[in-house]
């Protein structure tokens, strides 16, 4: 099965924009990424997942933000204007992650990618596509397919 993490593969080498959420970084694949844009305050929806942080609208597009830090069981991000969203592309549908800080631009052979460790309990681990390690750092990269496929109600009620 094709996912979104998998569409950038071009000659072995693939790349993703890190970012952090506390002490712990991620990567999305870059081809995902439509847009990196300051916090801005959301609309509130009614009867949403704690991680729906609510919505923004973007140039005329309603855009629904999910906060990685209560999605991955770390408690509501307090943003501030430090902040960043991602928006990101998921199948047919934009939406905005609400991330610490964008970290950087790594490139990284397929071969490097690393596949998740089996865990009794998954958390997070189910949202993963496989985990790299760059300078020393361990970057775990998001699947956007899975991490959003728990969300399609979510999503398509927000959006």
């Amino acid at each position: 099965m094709q996912d979104e993490t998998t569409t950038s593969v071009s000659g072995g080498v693939r790349q993703f924009i890190s970012f952090t959420i506390g002490a712990e970084e991620y990567g999305v694949d870059i081809m995902a990424i439509r847009e990196i844009k300051g916090w801005t305050a959301t609309t509130d929806l009614p009867n949403t997942p704690d991680y729906v942080r609510g919505v923004i609208n973007l140039r005329g597009a309603i855009v629904p933000i999910f906060d990685l830090r209560t999605r991955f069981g770390g408690g509501t991000t307090d943003a501030t204007a430090r902040h960043v969203i991602i928006v990101v592309s998921v199948r047919s549908r934009v939406v905005g992650l609400l991330v610490d800080a964008v970290a950087d631009i790594i490139t990284v052979s397929t071969g490097a990618i690393q596949p998740v460790p089996e865990l009794e309990h998954k958390g997070e681990a189910g949202f993963l596509a496989g985990l790299v390690t760059v300078e020393g750092r361990m970057v775990a990269l998001l699947d956007l397919d899975r991490l959003f496929d728990l969300d399609a109600t979510a999503v398509a009620d927000a959006a």
